[in-house]
């Protein structure tokens, strides 16, 4: 990436030399080439929100920014991208979006979410810590920001403006003025769950921001909770790409002697499947884990593995999420352990779990989904 202070070599994470994605955007470059050009002060606290792959603080390390994320791979691709450019450990303080934020900020710069809701999350819990003279600045791709952006940053922060569109990318301008009548923070959301589902019909769900379908049951999950495996005893059970944790509690209140290790990249996602299961009472023992997947647990220490992978990676259409998920599945399962997979029946995942596990069984179907079982011989 070409940087008003030079070149920059960024990869996503995991890398992965075949991938064509950049680890930055048109939006990226906006904002540095704005940051340079208007010859804005990057000093006091300077925190940077969104950063999809570390670009911009890696841009910007030498002014030692705050990156929050909701996003253990954009940390872990942060980490190795400041390294790649001989950026000294420590120069770039790294949070997540559950950890408390700087009480002081004075440059805000805000790489704008997929997520509405994490927006108003993000921009609710660093309200307090923005003053008069804090420059506000977010960045987005034009498809991204849409009036109701605009009003959020308006509704929270003080009036907001948007500049001229470069290469399908937008500025957003917000001048800060604090106020004692704030909006309460919603998040996070919680409501109960419908009958007919299962194990956790009229349960408890807890959603922080920026999780999958956070106001509601989505018919994916809804459709997987009536097609769950029946299996009891002391099974090591993993909700992979655990969201808001409901799959895995279900399995939890069906088979108390189960264990069940819920997993996901998203840091809010674990926070709330962690609260969606202790909100339940769930009797049995629960493990929760921001990571990559499957990365760090032990070959052959599982008996079930549940998921309903993504194919989206921000704004892009992937199934390299999806890949990793199932051989990662793979290496984790004992032999003769089984994977569930749910998917979109466009998506193909037969064809995936065939190669990989060498056979895949259709369980349940409608019009849109698919529950696939695959076996390890």
């Amino acid at each position: 990436m070409t940087t008003p202070w030079g070149e920059l070599a960024l990869t996503r994470f995991p890398e992965d030399p075949r991938d064509r994605l950049r680890a930055w955007d048109a939006s990226d470059e906006y904002l540095l080439r704005h940051l340079a050009e208007r010859e804005i002060a990057l000093s006091g606290t300077v925190v940077v929100v969104g950063d999809r792959w570390g670009a911009l603080v890696t841009a910007l390390a030498a002014h030692q920014p705050v990156q929050i994320t909701d996003s253990h791979l954009t940390q872990e691709a942060t980490r190795a991208n400041l390294a790649r450019g001989g950026v000294e450990p420590g120069s770039v303080r790294l949070l997540t979006t559950q950890d408390p934020p700087p009480d002081r900020i004075d440059v805000l710069l805000v790489r704008v979410p997929k997520s509405l809701a994490l927006l108003e999350d993000q921009l609710l819990r660093l309200a307090p810590a923005v003053h008069e003279g804090t420059v506000v600045v977010g960045t987005g791709m034009v498809k991204e920001i849409h009036t109701s952006t605009l009003q959020l940053f308006e509704r929270i922060l003080g009036p907001t403006r948007t500049s001229l569109a470069e290469k399908k990318a937008r500025l957003i301008f917000c001048t800060p003025e604090p106020s004692p009548d704030r909006p309460a923070n919603p998040w996070p959301y919680t409501y109960t769950l419908p009958d007919g589902i299962g194990a956790v019909s009229g349960r408890t769900v807890v959603n922080h921001a920026g999780v999958f379908c956070a106001d509601r049951l989505d018919i994916g999950t809804r459709f997987f909770l009536g097609h769950l495996p029946d299996g009891k005893g002391a099974q090591r059970v993993v909700d992979l790409g655990c969201g808001n944790g409901v799959v895995g509690t279900a399995m939890a209140l069906a088979n108390p002697e189960a264990e069940v290790l819920f997993v996901d990249e998203s840091f809010p996602a674990v926070a709330s499947a962690e609260a969606t299961y202790r909100a339940n009472g769930v009797q049995g023992h629960a493990e929760f884990r921001v990571g990559d997947g499957l990365a760090g647990v032990p070959a052959g220490s599982v008996d079930l593995v549940l998921n309903n992978p993504p194919f989206h990676s921000h704004q892009a259409t992937t199934d390299a999420t999806a890949w990793r998920m199932f051989t990662g599945a793979r290496r984790a399962l004992r032999p003769g352990g089984e994977l569930w997979v749910i998917g979109n029946r466009h998506l193909g995942y037969h064809v995936k779990l065939r190669r990989l596990f060498g056979n895949s069984r259709l369980v349940a179907s409608d019009a849109k989904f698919v529950v696939l079982r695959a076996v390890k011989r």
